[in-house]
């Protein structure tokens, strides 16, 4: 079905509806540029290092390793400096796709310090010119687009570095198959409808434990394409506080990611959760996650949650892709 446009080039100045149709292609770039990328030595934990969209594809990853059941000890940090317990048996891997991430800044000039071995992910800016003048190995990605649309080139930048360096074997024919398998267009209108029935109230995520790093990226399409607030919580814990909250909830619209692998039990408390909900008058979407794959399943998701929040800021009459808010907060920090 055709999407009527909605004056598409006034509002979408950066045209973002074309980064959503392209996005299946990014993984085998971000392959391409780890191609030749490696750490030398032996690690016995990897240390992510990175904020905002420049963490989320590390988030996917960690999806990946437990459904894969891979014994890798593997920890994301979202904050200045490093972890304590970093030491020359972690491979400490800096990400921020603008380069210029104060806090992941922090964390290669600390690990530097140390004499820790390092890896870098980023598009270019300061991260990688210290990058280059330390010797540490450099994954070029491409530029030109808002960090949080570049998770495949990211995780695939990830996924290829971590081959190279023999720290994980498989995964990458996955990530490939992605560029055939994925179809952005089919979840467009979707999208645009889950857009309307938002508009006007505040979207809440909920989704298993399991996959709660897919609640956390949709509540920040929502904050960074929409323009909006946004909130997300997990099965089981939210059925133990957060649903008391909803004695008074107007003006929330939850959407519960509903996985069929997800726990038999948690499955049922989607149900009743939903139920409960609707009864108090909130208005509940449950959204299926589909296929087998989980790395499919992830980004088939994921491309809904871009559509939505897409067409919500347009719905707005906003632009989706600045973050103005940001950098003015990043100009005062200076």
């Amino acid at each position: 079905m055709a999407v009527k446009s909605i004056n598409l080039a006034a509002k979408d100045k950066s045209n973002m509806r074309k980064m959503i149709l392209d996005f299946p292609g990014q993984f085998r770039a971000g392959i391409n540029a780890a191609e030749n990328i490696k750490v030398q030595g032996r690690f016995d934990e990897v240390v992510i290092c990175g904020m905002g969209g420049s963490a989320l594809p590390a988030d996917i990853f960690n999806i990946w390793l437990k459904a894969y059941k891979i014994a890798l000890p593997f920890y994301i940090h979202r904050n200045y400096g490093i972890p304590g317990q970093a030491d020359r048996n972690h491979l400490i891997v800096c990400a921020s796709y603008s380069g210029n991430t104060e806090e992941t800044l922090s964390a290669f000039d600390e690990a530097a310090k140390k004499k820790l071995k390092i890896a870098v992910i980023t598009s270019g800016g300061k991260l990688a010119q210290r990058a280059k003048k330390e010797g540490v190995p450099l994954v070029l990605i491409p530029s030109g687009l808002p960090p949080r649309m570049s998770l495949g080139l990211q995780l695939g930048a990830l996924m290829k570095l971590l081959v190279n360096c023999g720290i994980i074997s498989n995964g990458l024919e996955n990530l490939l198959q992605l560029e055939k398998t994925l179809n952005p267009k089919t979840l467009e209108t979707q999208g645009k409808k889950l857009a309307k029935r938002i508009k006007g109230r505040i979207p809440v995520i909920y989704s298993s434990d399991r996959l709660q790093a897919l609640a956390r990226i949709w509540k920040i399409k929502f904050n960074e394409n929409s323009k909006i607030p946004s909130f997300f919580n997990f099965f089981p814990e939210l059925n133990h506080n957060e649903m008391v909250g909803y004695t008074d909830s107007a003006g929330l619209h939850v959407i519960i990611l509903k996985d069929p692998a997800d726990h038999p039990r948690n499955q049922k408390r989607i149900k009743l959760t939903a139920e409960l909900l609707k009864k108090k008058g909130v208005p509940v979407d449950i959204i299926e996650i589909k296929g087998q794959d989980i790395l499919y399943k992830a980004f088939n998701n994921l491309l809904l949650a871009d559509w939505a929040s897409y067409y919500l800021a347009l719905e707005l009459g906003r632009d989706p892709a600045p973050v103005k808010i940001v950098e003015d907060f990043k100009e005062r920090m200076n």
